[in-house]
């Protein structure tokens, strides 16, 4: 998992996993950054091939903990296969989901 950041955002990239195997590595990464840096918080799903119920689970947590610190939890380049699963759990009421320009156009 790779984080950089910028004057407006700070960008986590979870990797092509996020289910039970990996969660023990991501969530802690996920929080530091929460709790280190300060605007919006964007996590890249760009690579993400796999994810469970314990990956949405670390999000949803991930997403609370922004809140906390009155910050934005924003998911990016969310593959579609990852898109419906959000859809039919409802999330992407919950989690806000980044609207490429492609998309829009």
């Amino acid at each position: 998992m790779r984080a950089t950041e910028n004057l407006e955002a700070q960008v986590v990239d979870v990797g092509n996993r996020l289910d039970v195997g990996t969660v023990a590595g991501v969530r802690p990464r996920l929080h530091d950054a929460v709790d280190s840096g300060d605007g919006d918080l964007i996590v890249d799903l760009s690579r993400l091939e796999m994810i469970d119920a314990t990956g949405l689970g670390v999000l949803v947590g991930t997403h609370r903990r922004a809140l906390a610190a009155e910050r934005r939890l924003i998911l990016r380049g969310v593959p579609p296969r990852v898109m419906r699963v959000l859809a039919v759990t409802r999330l992407n009421r919950v989690l806000a989901v980044e609207v490429s320009m492609a998309a829009v156009a």
